[in-house]
């Protein structure tokens, strides 16, 4: 044991220096503050029913909360039969977010670089240029922890992947499924695909090899254990990646129901996917950070030309302030961008580099996957590529925010630099070496000189909309096209001299690497103090950059949380006890009202995973006026609005409201969901219920007006089981005002299952029997809980496989010693 530790002793320096940096660079979180995150603070709205139930012990599947209604899939669910959960809640419960994911993305990187050979120190270098690739913390600031979770895997994946093409299957296999299931249960599904992208090509290259060497045999058979693995990491996440397929089909990324409508037929709308898409030349970002403007948040100093150009007229420093943080200085065509991608300027460097001397054919994949992630991420800037994989590559079209897939070429950039530091270190011929090293130097370093000298030539710091920028400047300040034009120049000028700044900064960078490269090749520094110096490097490096975006300011104690506060009008609302009626705030957009769901059930609310059918009945109903009958079937009884003359909140009583079920006394059948829709536009929901004809076999008794007396009320609530009394005198037509999904939902008359319909478009119906009856709906979906027993037979296997593994790994040693 004692000599386990020595012979690994340096792999535990290196841990500890991680944990160290996660420390000092965290520091807040673990004196109990958190960050100050913008989309947390929105998601938490949609988990406020989830939350209420949690806190008594109880899950649910499905909420109320918002939009009308919906699956708690993408929202919240427990998983407790998969194995990733234990392992999630142990990394939470061991550091305080963010820190566990930053120390995962670390610790799994290292793994990579380890596995690709290379020496401990420059190990670690690799794997701090990946972790704090900006992309990765800008992730954290924004509060998208899932997508950095799913990313912190992208390098251990490979890793055991890459292990099982070398020969050690049972391990590589082992160790890609345990971290591909880890990666799928980060349920961020589009980055996992992306990450199968690559790995795609990455087979590819394998198998070109493999028959270009006549290794057919080895690579049949790690592919062999790989696709067990991969098998095995889905057996694991069963009850999730059922869950969410099935869902996946109803929801915005699913096929249309409507044929009238401009939305596409199956998948996302291209424009609402393309919306950020990297500009052509916004990829200099790579090398030096601020050339595009950095943040649309960014904040002017004091000194610049905006400010110094606001005061000239007589604005007074407060004013000039809030009016220049008010002038982006990002200038590309995204709507808005929190910072860019920006990969390291040595790492860059020693990127070219390794082009021209690394002689692993791990080469050509990471160029390959570089090149189309970045054809990918341009998306309607440069449509060519993204239309074909948008158009006819599967699932593609399900994903928004195409410039994500520049993830996967933040963890390529270091692989290839650091083999390319490993090459000169193991390859003898350091003449060849250091001109080849010399060429990289005047490509990397060429660039950033000419944007620090003349950025002009390059870049023209304008976005394509500065025109009417100019335009809204005047008009929002009040002056004349001649002073709103000096404006939009010295905010020019302030791009401009960022830009020429970070130029000359990753100058600096590239001139330091090309000296330690230098002084290696010249016999003046060994390996050891070469890799060290890397290290030191490329941490100072992405330290400072990222600290723009992440830094003290950015962390704020729990209880400085700012979260919404009831008004007046909620105050309002909440006295009434009523368990299930719905409110919608027409002082907010619908689909991305993050107020109103923390103190009511919402019509609105914000979920990129909300229903097709509820999508499409708000683009159809809410989008020219709001229709009145919509609202009522749906159990609106309260309605926010701006008073028209205190121009304050206001709430209305919707006193059409149907209730939370009733009997109908008429059915109009339609053909399509085309009709049925069009059937809303004017129609009362408690005379008629719009039914389309394929449930007209489920209506034995047409109705024929309802009976005095004749009623059906909610006598029990729970999002997931709603039970309902009904006393009629004859079989009657009930609609509920509740979703229709019938992907887990069972409705129980008197303990037996019977059958429901859609009717309105959106909500559920039923014929009920006459009589007095227990009416029960119960949420209950196979897709959740017979894959959690999928889950929990794939994790035992897991485990093991794992311990197979660890048997296999500790046998050949002692083989090896023998």
């Amino acid at each position: 044991m004692n000599n386990w530790f020595k012979h690994n002793s340096l792999h535990f320096i290196i841990i500890a220096l991680f944990l160290a940096i996660c420390f000092v660079y965290f520091n807040p979180v673990f004196e109990g503050k958190t960050l100050g995150q913008n989309d947390v603070t929105r998601a938490q709205s949609t988990q406020t029913e989830i939350n209420a139930y949690k806190a008594k012990g109880t899950t649910i599947l499905w909420t109320n909360q918002i939009h009308g209604g919906m699956p708690t899939y993408q929202i919240w669910a427990p998983y407790k039969s998969n194995l990733t959960s234990w392992i999630v809640n142990a990394i939470n419960y061991t550091f305080p977010k963010p820190a566990g994911i930053v120390i995962i993305l670390l610790l799994g990187a290292y793994l990579l670089f380890c596995v690709l050979k290379l020496n401990p120190w420059l190990a670690a270098a690799g794997a701090i240029a990946f972790t704090f690739s900006s992309y990765n913390i800008i992730l954290l600031v924004a509060g998208h922890a899932n997508q950095a979770f799913a990313i912190a895997f992208f390098a251990p994946v490979l890793a055991g992947i890459l292990l099982a093409f070398r020969g050690r299957h049972l391990t590589g296999a082992a160790l890609t499924a345990l971290f591909l299931a880890m990666e799928i249960r980060a349920n961020h599904i589009q980055m996992t695909y992306y990450l199968l992208l690559a790995l795609l090509v990455l087979v590819g290259i394998e198998l070109y090899h493999a028959i270009k060497q006549k290794t057919m045999a080895n690579f049949g058979k790690a592919m062999g254990y790989l696709a067990v693995a991969t098998l095995l990491a889905v057996a694991v996440n069963a009850s999730t990646l059922w869950s969410t397929y099935e869902y996946g089909k109803d929801s915005i990324r699913g096929k249309s129901n409507l044929t009238t409508t401009k939305e596409p037929s199956n998948g996302l709308d291209k424009e609402y996917a393309y919306q950020w898409s990297q500009g052509l030349g916004e990829s200099i970002t790579f090398l030096v950070p601020n050339a595009y403007g950095g943040s649309t948040r960014g904040s002017q100093n004091k000194d610049s030309n905006v400010i110094k150009a606001l005061t000239g007229v007589g604005a007074d420093p407060e004013q000039a302030q809030y009016i220049a943080n008010a002038m982006p200085m990002y200038w590309g065509d995204k709507p808005f961008t929190e910072g860019p991608f920006y990969f390291g300027a040595a790492i860059c460097f020693l990127f070219v580099l390794g082009l021209f001397i690394v002689k692993n054919h791990l080469k050509w994949w990471l160029l390959a996957t570089v090149i189309l992630t970045l054809f990918l991420s341009f998306g309607k800037n440069w449509p060519l590529v993204s239309d074909l994989f948008f158009d006819y590559f599967p699932l593609y079209n399900k994903f928004r925010s195409v410039e994500s897939i520049l993830a996967v070429a933040g963890l390529c950039f270091p692989i290839l630099a650091l083999l390319a530091v490993n090459e000169i270190i193991i390859n003898k011929n350091k003449t060849e070496l250091f001109r080849k090293t010399k060429i990289a130097f005047y490509i990397a370093g060429g660039l950033s000189l000419i944007i620090a000298i003349v950025p002009g030539l390059l870049l023209s710091f304008k976005s394509n909309s500065h025109e009417q920028f100019i335009g809204q400047l005047s008009q929002m300040l009040k002056i004349d096209a001649s002073t709103a034009n000096s404006f939009g120049n010295a905010l020019v000028e302030d791009r401009t001299a960022a830009a020429k700044a970070d130029a000359l900064r990753s100058l600096l960078f590239i001139i330091v690497a090309f000296g330690l490269l230098w002084a290696y090749l010249k016999d003046k520094l060994n390996a050891t103090l070469l890799s060290a110096g890397f290290l030191v490097l490329v941490t100072i490096d992405m330290w400072t950059v990222d600290k723009r975006y992440l830094n003290q300011d950015s962390f704020v104690s729990k209880q400085d949380i700012e979260q919404p506060k009831p008004r007046t009008v909620d105050e309002i609302i909440l006295k009434d006890k009523d368990p299930d009626y719905k409110v919608i705030d027409l002082t907010e957009n619908i689909l991305s009202d993050a107020t109103t769901p923390y103190f009511h059930k919402s019509i609105g609310g914000y979920s990129a995973a909300r229903l097709k059918r509820f999508d499409e009945l708000v683009q159809a109903q809410f989008t020219k006026g709001i229709n009145p009958g919509v609202l009522s079937m749906l159990n609106t009884k309260y309605l926010i609005h701006n008073n028209p003359e205190t121009k304050i909140p206001d709430v209305q009583v919707n006193p059409d409201a149907c209730g939370h079920a009733w009997f109908v006394k008429n059915i109009k059948y339609v053909q399509n969901p085309d009709q049925e829709m069009q059937e809303l536009n004017d129609f009362n929901p408690k005379e008629l219920a719009i039914v389309n004809e394929k449930y007209k076999s489920l209506i034995t008794s047409p109705a024929t007006g309802t009976v005095p007396g004749d009623q059906i009320e909610l006598t029990s609530y729970a999002p997931d089981h709603m039970i309902y009394k009904s006393n009629s005198s004859k079989p009657q037509v009930a609609v509920f005002s509740e979703i229709y999904y019938d992907k887990g939902w069972k409705m129980l008359v008197d303990g037996q299952e019977k059958p429901y319909f859609s009717a309105d478009y959106l909500l559920r119906a039923a014929q009920l029997p006459a009589g007095s009856h227990k009416i029960e709906f119960v949420f209950h979906p196979a897709s959740y809980y017979t894959g959690e027993k999928i889950s929990l037979a794939g994790s035992v296997l897991l485990v093991l496989a794992l311990g197979a593994s660890l048997y296999s790994e500790k046998k050949s040693r002692k083989t090896i010693k023998a």
